[in-house]
């Protein structure tokens, strides 16, 4: 028997829901669309790692729920490498991430900081974990919709992964410090109330954060770079809560820096990029 024909454009790897096959009858027959497995394993991983921080947080036991949203920011960051590495992007796999970042970075750290130092204080509790939950979500719509226009070296606003491990590193290291019951610690809970509003707002600020993503790109490095890179790893291992947390910190404070200091410059500092093909070699404009 003869091959049987396709119709239509050849089709990509993932396949398209619009390629069809025509049977020996003379129906056409759709073809189904396929998914790569590899990058959204490493997304589910990290949804598990949000899944996990919350029922950890409503056992009581904060430090594996803090864990849980670390664990999802490490699988994070891998999945949409390991797509590029392999070829495997897909507009599956991008959708797919923006829910489990809604999870595992939106909803998990407003659950635990609310479950851990929030319910306490009333209304003003779940108001500032809303605040934060929402305004997660709002940042994660904005960078859909503007990944076209923005510089990639810049983030717009706080990312929202470093904005979870603001509040969640911050639980880390004053349950570490042996505040376990924080909700009746009024100067405790009030300041997770400040940390949690500080980290949702500037999530949805346009305060550019340098986003990492063109140190990627190059084929090597200075042999001074693996230096300091095992020094980091040595760093954190000597206090991974104070070390993560300060090292987060020091990020969520960096893009007032540079917003300020290009500001006294009399520099743009918008990260929208005037070329929707090329973004502006200043990187801010």
């Amino acid at each position: 028997m003869s091959s049987v024909p396709r119709i239509g454009p050849p089709p990509d790897d993932e396949g398209s829901a619009f390629d069809s096959t025509v049977e020996p009858g003379g129906a056409v027959r759709p073809r189904r669309r396929g998914i790569y497995v590899l990058p959204n394993l490493f997304t589910l991983a990290a949804l598990f790692g949000g899944f996990y921080a919350i029922v950890m947080a409503m056992n009581g036991r904060f430090e594996n729920a803090v864990i849980g949203v670390f664990c999802a920011m490490v699988l994070d960051s891998l999945d949409g490498r390991v797509a590029r590495m392999t070829h495997t992007q897909s507009a599956f796999g991008e959708q797919m991430d923006s829910l489990a970042d809604m999870v595992s970075f939106g909803a998990a750290p407003a659950l635990i900081v609310y479950e851990w130092a929030l319910k306490g204080l009333g209304k003003v509790g779940w108001v500032a974990a809303f605040v934060y939950c929402a305004s997660a979500a709002l940042r994660l719509a904005r960078f859909n919709t503007n990944i076209g226009v923005v510089d990639k070296r810049w983030f717009q606003g706080l990312p929202s992964p470093a904005a979870a491990a603001l509040v969640t590193g911050f639980i880390w290291v004053m349950d570490d410090a042996g505040f376990k019951g924080a909700g009746r610690i009024d100067w405790l809970a009030w300041s997770a109330v400040a940390m949690t509003l500080y980290a949702g707002l500037t999530m949805v600020t346009n305060v550019p954060f340098y986003s990492f993503k063109d140190i990627g790109h190059r084929r090597s490095v200075p042999f001074v770079v693996l230096v300091l890179i095992a020094l980091g790893i040595a760093l954190v291992n000597l206090h991974p809560p104070l070390v993560l947390f300060g090292a987060f910190c020091l990020y969520g404070l960096s893009g007032y820096v540079v917003y300020a200091w290009r500001k006294r410059q009399g520099k743009p500092v918008s990260v929208i990029a005037i070329s929707k093909d090329e973004p502006d070699e200043r990187g801010l404009h």
